[in-house]
């Protein structure tokens, strides 16, 4: 099951509460595909639907759709700060390099 760290999931109640969006949850969502494999986006929502699934760790409601849930069944979100800047990241152990070299960007 998905999960969030004690620091993403402090950072989430903060936004939620900072933008006035109580009963939003976080929406995990495919935004592309790259070298590194799929590319996952995040959102606050409201809104489910009929092929979402929903999860809960640490308090925080998790949707997403049927078709990624077993992709991200052992995934952790995690909320860094670095000198570059600050953010949530999601480490998935199951994602799986793009090792075919179309990019031209892992040569």
């Amino acid at each position: 099951m998905i999960e969030i760290t004690d620091a993403a999931a402090d950072e989430l109640k903060s936004l939620i509460e900072s933008e006035n969006k109580q009963g939003h949850a976080l929406r995990i969502f495919i935004a592309g595909m790259g070298c590194s494999g799929t590319q996952y986006g995040m959102a606050l929502d409201n809104e489910t639907k009929e092929e979402d699934v929903t999860v809960d760790s640490k308090d925080i409601k998790i949707i997403m759709t049927t078709d990624i849930q077993e992709e991200l069944s052992d995934a952790i979100v995690d909320f860094i700060e670095t000198p570059q800047g600050k953010g949530f990241v999601i480490d998935n152990p199951n994602a799986m390099a793009d090792s075919c070299g179309t990019c031209g960007g892992c040569h």
